[in-house]
This record gives structure tokens, sequence and C-alpha cells, in this order.
């Protein structure tokens, strides 16, 4: 359900009560000292659930929703509306109850499914933590906790819900900036867009047309290659490569077009020359057996046979990582 909706989760754990913890339940006493559960088996509807651990509250939301739409919902209760009942501080969580519908149940595979209830827990990392610690701390303790340390946990509880809301409103934020990135790079305002992998991706589908080969990842690790190097802007980027077309330097050295990435620190190599290798963070020193460095170096003669020479562009770039006040000294292009 997550991967089909496209919604982000840390960790989805399946669990059930084991049958110690049913024995105790079903043999608990109500306030008039009565049995509370007539039915246990009917009426204790925990027996088998699932907790989704999402990372904001906004997943929290769209988690609610579609359980709505994907399961009957026999109850929904929101735990953070009875903490002073509970005296959990800090304690939140969606809790549903729920029934697969007709839709599947009529179906061979979900029938033995029918009727049965089930318990779906949402809650953010921070929630699930502060549980977890929570729980363990209440465990522990041989009798009600004392005033001053419940004291604390409800100082505690307000950090937490604070740190939550500013999550969700760090994880809002960046989303419009990468929008706002991604627009700038259509309408190519180039020297308004940081190196990101997002960022990265729009601007080479754009210059190289896309390719659905690549992953995510890979752009990552290009961006990150990118900041190494001491590039900041797609528009540094821009103007080192602009002069360089790519399908030709991809066939000079390789005799074949290669995917988008391929082409494009190859184009990197061809503009930057001997710069690229040494800022690359493949390279460990000139060693004449260092894999990476005779293939690069290979590479480049192939491109200067081919009329291929570095860029003769100025730009000045300060790798990352590098201390200028230590004697370090930008790379000057």
């Amino acid at each position: 359900m997550a991967k089909a909706r496209n919604l982000q989760v840390h960790s989805i754990e399946p669990h059930a009560k084991s049958l110690e913890s049913f024995r105790r339940k079903a043999g608990s006493s109500d306030d008039r000292g009565g049995p509370r559960y007539e039915r246990p088996l009917e009426q204790i509807t925990d027996l088998a659930g699932v907790r989704v651990i999402a990372y904001f509250l906004s997943d929290v939301t769209d988690f609610g929703r579609a359980i709505e739409e994907e399961f009957d919902v026999v109850e929904r209760s929101d735990k953070s509306d009875v903490l002073e009942e509970e005296e959990r501080f800090g304690y939140k969580s969606v809790h549903f109850l729920v029934k697969l519908r007709h839709s599947r149940t009529s179906l061979i595979e979900y029938a033995p499914f029918s009727g049965l209830t089930a318990e779906i827990q949402v809650r953010t990392v921070l929630q699930h933590a502060w549980a977890e610690i929570e729980h363990d701390i209440q465990y522990k303790a041989t009798q009600a906790l004392p005033r001053e340390i419940r004291r604390r946990f409800m100082s505690l509880a307000g950090m937490l819900e604070v740190a939550d809301r500013e999550f969700a409103a760090i994880e809002f934020a960046s989303a419009d900036l990468r929008r706002q990135a991604l627009d700038a790079v259509q309408s190519s305002r180039f020297a308004e867009v940081e190196i990101t992998p997002e960022a990265l991706k729009a601007y080479l589908d754009q210059k190289y047309g896309g390719d659905g080969r690549m992953k995510d990842w890979a752009y990552g690790w290009t961006a990150r290659l990118l900041t190494k190097l001491g590039f900041e802007t797609i528009e540094q980027v821009d103007k080192i490569v602009s002069d360089y077309n790519d399908d030709q330097v991809s066939r000079l050295v390789y005799s074949t077009r290669q995917g988008q990435l391929s082409r494009f620190e190859l184009v990197l190599l061809a503009a930057l020359g001997d710069k690229f290798i040494v800022g690359h963070p493949f390279y460990k020193g000139e060693d004449d057996d260092d894999w990476f460095v005779k293939s690069s170096r290979k590479q480049l003669e192939r491109l200067r046979l081919g009329g291929i020479e570095p860029s003769s562009l100025t730009l000045t770039l300060v790798p990352s990582g590098a201390d200028l006040t230590a004697g370090a000294t930008p790379l000057a292009l």
C-alpha cells in the first residue's frame, strides 16, 4: 500500500499478541471487580496488528487516509487525545481497528480472514522512540512514578511535539525549495540553483536528454562528485561543459554513445583534464598502478588525439573540505 501510493515510511512492524499477554488481558477486571471481557476472543481486538512508523506528521495523516480507503475501519482513536487520562506523557499514536473489505474477502486467498479484526498503529519516528523509552521506564517502575519524574516527562513531551512540528516544517520548506530549483532549471536560471541530485537530474535531462536507466542514487553520487570538485551551482557546471559535445566525447573514448551520466563525467574529464582526476574521490595519489588514474589518463589521451583539450575558461572552484586558511588553493580553470 505504501509503495503503490508513494508514501514515505521508516518501517512497518507486524506483531501478534503472545499467549501470556492475551491471558493477562483476558483475565483483567473492570472497575467493579468483574471480568472486563465476557467473550475475550471476540472483544480483544489487538490479537494481531501492524505498527507503521512514518517520518513526518503529514505522513501520519496520509497513512490514515490510505487506511480508511483500503479497509473497513471499525474504530479510529488518536492516543494523543487521552494523554492526561492515561498519564503517558508524550505518547502519541493514531490507532485503527480494521477489517478486510468484502471486495478482498471474496477472493479465495483472503477468504479465511473474513470478519477478523486487526489493529494498525501509525506514529512518527520521534513518537515511536518516545513511546519505547517511556514504556521501558514505566515497566521498570515498581510503583507510580514520582511527581518530579512525571513533571520532567511532561516537559520533554512538549519538546518532542515542538521537534516533530519543526521537522514537518523543515520538510515542507525543503520540498518548496526543490520545486523552486526545478522551475529555475527549466527556465535556465542556473545561477539560482545549488547542486542537488534533483537539480542535477533536471539539468542533465534538459541538456542531454532523459535516461530512464539512471537511478536516484547515481545522481546523488554525481552531485557529491561535483561538490568535491568545487562546484556550487548549476551555472558553474553549465559554463564548464557548454563547449563540449557529449556524444562526440563519448564516441572518442568508447566508440559508442554511453548513458547520460557516463557522458557527463566524460565531458567533465575533457573540460577539467588532470584537475578532474586529482579532485575525484577515487584518486589516492600518483600511483602508476592505480586503476582509476591509469584509466582516466588513457581516456584523456584519446580525447587529446581527437582534438579535445581542457577548457581555458577562467573559473575558480573551491573543492569541498579544502581549508584555504591552511594553505590549500582553489582550482582556477
